[in-house]
This record gives structure tokens, sequence and C-alpha cells, in this order.
């Protein structure tokens, strides 16, 4: 093995790594985004909210915490999911989605 091989090895093999753990990371951005919209939905739609968080837990990625609260007409569903990595990479990913609830659809203003 010359010297040059001994050192781009570890260097490729890092990168992939490093990649890897960047389309992870980015997988599950996306799956926070798509369980605080789905969250959402089922809010606006006047679902128990035992059913809101059954819907944005089941979409999120595994161990992320959902929180669902109402802000005048809008439902807001925030997801949380930690990712794994060593030191910094070790990040905490999140997302939120607001909906109009239902029920305030076509009534009257002031």
């Amino acid at each position: 093995m010359t010297a040059e091989a001994a050192v781009v090895i570890p260097v490729l093999v890092a990168f992939a790594m490093a990649l890897l753990w960047a389309l992870t990371a980015v997988s599950d951005q996306i799956r926070c985004v798509d369980a605080a919209r789905a969250g959402a939905r089922a809010a606006a739609r006047s679902e128990p909210e035992a059913a809101v968080l059954d819907t944005a837990r089941d979409a999120a990625p595994a161990g992320a915490r959902v929180e669902v609260g109402r802000a005048g007409d809008l439902w807001r569903v925030r997801v949380e999911a930690p990712t794994q990595g060593p030191g910094v990479l070790a990040l905490t990913l999140s997302a939120e989605a607001a909906a109009l609830a239902e029920d305030t659809v076509g009534s009257a203003g002031p």
C-alpha cells in the first residue's frame, strides 16, 4: 500500500460517513415537517388531542417530541427530534405548522 492510499482511504471513509449522516439528518427534517403538517391538519379538523398527537408521532422520526396548542383561530403543532451523531453533529431538528381551525371558517367577523 502506498502512502497516498494510506491517507486517502480514511479520508474517503470519513467523507462517506459524513455524507450518510447528512442524508439521514435531511430525511429526519423532512419527516419533522410532514409530522407537524399532519398534526396541524388533524387538529384543524377538531380531532381529539390524543389523535392529533398520535398522527404527528406516527409521521415523525423515532424519539420525537410533539407539542399541540391553539392560539386564537390557529392550531399550532411543533415537532422536535434529536439526530444521532458524535459531539457537535448531535442536533435537534424541529418543525412547526399551523392550520386554521375549521370551527372558525365561515363564522361572522366583527
